[in-house]
C-alpha cells in the first residue's frame, strides 16, 4: 500500500494514482494556480515516476520481509508512524486558523489512510504481493468506471474481471481467501482516500493535509500494532529497518513522483500508475520469491489495461 500517489478531484479519479502503501502527493502536489505544467524532457519524469513505484513496492516487500518478527499489524504500524515523523518534521504544518470541517476531512482522510494500509499489510502477509496489488487496484478502478460515466468505461471493468476470474483459477498457487478479502476491503478505502485527499488539498496548503493525516493514520494502527509485536517495535534492527521501509514506501517515492508531476501532465502520471500491479510482481519475485505462472501474468496484465484505459478514455471524455 502504495504510501504517495496523485489524487485528482472527486469528480476525476484515477484508478491507480493514489499506491499500494499509500498517502503521497494530493490534488495540490501539481503546480500552483497559474503556473504552467512543464513537459519538456519526458523521459526524466517517467523515469522519476518508475523509480517511485518500484520504491514503493519494493518497499512493501522488504516489510513483507519483517512479518515473522513484528506481524503485519507491527510493521504497518512502525511504518506510518516513521513516516508521519518524517513528514512533520519536513511540511511543519500550521494548526491555526482552521474550522471543524477542515478537521473533519483530515479525521476522515487519516482513518481511511491509516486503515487502508492496514488492510493491505495483512492482505500480503497472505497472498503474493502482485495479486494482492492487482485487487487492490479494482477499488479505484471502480471509481473511475463510476466517474465516467461512459460506454467504453464497462470494457475496461470487464477487461478488470476478466484478470481477477484468472487470479481466482488456482493462480499462485490457489489464494487465501481471507487475503483477497483484506486486498479488496484495501481497496475500496482506496478510492475513499482519492476522494478525501482531493479535499483535504482544497483546504490544506501544500503537502500540510497529508502530513497530518499520516499522524492520524498512525495513531489508528499504532494500538494494533503495540498489541500485536509490543517491545519488538522499538528494537534497534527492527526500528532501523521499519525506517528504512518508511523511506522506500514514503519520503522516497513521494519525493520523486512531487518532481515529476512539475514535468509531466497528471493523465500521463495516472496511466504510468496504472504499472503498479505489474511491479508490485516483480518486487515479490525478486525480493520473496513469488513465482508467477502464465494465467498469474495474464491477470496482471488485464488489470494493468483496464486501469490505463479507463484513466486514458477518461481524460480524453472530459477534454
Amino acid at each position: 500500500m502504495s504510501d504517495s500517489r496523485l489524487t485528482e478531484t472527486a469528480s476525476a479519479p484515477p484508478p491507480a494514482s493514489a499506491t499500494a502503501d499509500r498517502g503521497g502527493p494530493g490534488p495540490d502536489a501539481g503546480p500552483a494556480p497559474g503556473r504552467p505544467r512543464y513537459t519538456a524532457g519526458p523521459l526524466l519524469p517517467v523515469a522519476l515516476v518508475v523509480g517511485g513505484m518500484f520504491s514503493m513496492q519494493f518497499g512493501a516487500a522488504v516489510a513483507a520481509l519483517l512479518f515473522p518478527q513484528a506481524g503485519a499489524a507491527g510493521m504497518v504500524s512502525l511504518r506510518l508512524a516513521l513516516s508521519a515523523l518524517l513528514l512533520l518534521a519536513l511540511c511543519r504544518p500550521t494548526l491555526r486558523g482552521y474550522r471543524r470541517a477542515d478537521w473533519a476531512v483530515i479525521a476522515g482522510f487519516g482513518l481511511a489512510l491509516g486503515l487502508m494500509n492496514m488492510l493491505f499489510y495483512q492482505s500480503i502477509a497472505r497472498i503474493p504481493l502482485g495479486a494482492a496489488v492487482t485487487l487492490e487496484v479494482l477499488g479505484p478502478l471502480t471509481l473511475s468506471v463510476l466517474a465516467a460515466r461512459r460506454r467504453i468505461s464497462w470494457l475496461w471493468a470487464g477487461l478488470a474481471l476478466a484478470g481477477v476470474a484468472l487470479l481466482g483459477r488456482g493462480g499462485f498457487d490457489g489464494l487465501n481467501l481471507a487475503g483477497v478479502a483484506y486486498a479488496l476491503g484495501a481497496g475500496a478505502l482506496w478510492a475513499a482516500y482519492i476522494l478525501l485527499s482531493a479535499r483535504a488539498g482544497s483546504r490544506f496548503p501544500r503537502v500540510d493535509g497529508l502530513a497530518l493525516a499520516m499522524s492520524v493514520g498512525a495513531v489508528v494502527s499504532l494500538p494494533f500494532g503495540v498489541a500485536e509485536a509490543g517491545a519488538t517495535l522499538v528494537e534497534p534492527r527492527i526500528l532501523a529497518l521499519g525506517a528504512a521501509v518508511a523511506v522506500l514506501s514514503s519520503v522516497l517515492p513521494y519525493s520523486l513522483e512531487l518532481l515529476a508531476l512539475r514535468r509531466l501532465p497528471a493523465a500521463a502520471f495516472a496511466i504510468l500508475m496504472s504499472l503498479a500491479p505489474a511491479i508490485a510482481a516483480v518486487a515479490g519475485l525478486v525480493v520473496l520469491d513469488q513465482r508467477m505462472g502464465v494465467l498469474e501474468a495474464l491477470a496482471i496484465a488485464l488489470v494493468v489495461a483496464a486501469s490505463a484505459g479507463a484513466v486514458a478514455t477518461g481524460r480524453r471524455g472530459r477534454s
